[in-house]
């Protein structure tokens, strides 16, 4: 897949009809456009591939991050551009609208840490999986701008209204039983037993003929995911507009410059690439 120059990505094939593919982005799988690229590069790839039948989303990371989310300097008016920002917002949202409706089993096996755009990757899935420690949710609100509105009604569609509602606005993050009492995660189970869970489900939804379960997915969902991905385009404009806004900016910088030891972002030394907390990315 030739989306990006660079390769965040870990594909392996099982022979039992389904792919293993891991995000590997040190420090913590943090979402630029490039990443998200590879993404829609990849499940172009894999829909296309008659001998895949699922996809097992995973962290490749050395450090217990499914992932962080959105990477903060897409999102920080001063150091990206109107243009750019759009191109970064179509293109993930469009992706997470096609992963919602695909015709793939699709699991998330959530290691650790799993805010934000984490999160709404792993709530585009038909399945989730998650270790006995971490935790789960869209926190945007935190950092001082809203939760997207397709994800928050994704979320809504998963465990209810009223419960989003609740944890959407306060910008929860959940710790696994918590969400598993909430339905946003099927399974919880120890760190070094999540792999072989996650092929296990797959062996199981894998039982059920292609047919049958695609057509009910799409009945399911069909309508929503394209919602989702025409609503993308207005939102992008709206959400500029927010984030070009002098408090956006300096809420934004403020988590920049703490994820960057001190130093104020801009010109060459934002680092945010570098380590730092998983709840402070989107």
């Amino acid at each position: 897949m030739a989306a990006a120059a660079r390769n965040d990505l870990r594909i392996t094939r099982n022979a039992g009809g389904w792919v293993l593919l891991e995000i590997v982005r040190e420090p913590v799988n943090s979402m630029d456009l490039a990443l998200w690229q590879q993404l829609a590069a990849a499940l172009d790839e894999l829909e296309a591939d008659p001998q895949v039948r699922g996809v097992i989303f995973a962290s490749g990371l050395r450090r217990d991050v499914f992932t962080a989310g959105n990477d903060i300097k897409e999102l920080f008016a001063p150091l990206t551009s109107q243009e750019r920002y759009t191109e970064f917002w179509l293109t993930s949202n469009r992706f997470l609208a096609r992963l919602y409706a695909s015709p793939l089993v699709t699991i998330a096996a959530i290691r650790g840490a799993c805010p934000a755009g984490g999160c709404c990757l792993s709530m585009c899935c038909d399945y989730r999986i998650m270790t006995e420690s971490g935790h789960i949710g869209l926190n945007e609100v935190a950092l001082g701008i809203s939760v997207p509105k397709m994800w928050a009604a994704l979320m809504g569609r998963i465990i209810g209204t009223g419960p989003a509602d609740k944890l959407l606005q306060n910008a929860v993050l959940l710790q696994p039983q918590d969400a598993k009492d909430l339905g946003l995660v099927d399974d919880i189970v120890p760190k070094d037993g999540l792999l072989a869970a996650a092929e296990e489900v797959m062996r199981e939804m894998l039982k059920m003929p292609d047919g049958g379960r695609q057509a009910t997915k799409l009945n399911l969902r069909a309508d929503f995911a394209a919602e989702w991905a025409a609503f993308a385009e207005p939102e992008a404009e709206g959400a500029w507009q927010m984030l070009s806004s002098p408090a956006v900016v300096e809420a934004l910088g403020g988590v920049l410059q703490r994820l960057s030891g001190g130093r104020k972002p801009g010109g060459g030394g934002s680092g945010g690439g570098g380590v730092g907390s998983a709840q402070s990315r989107l």
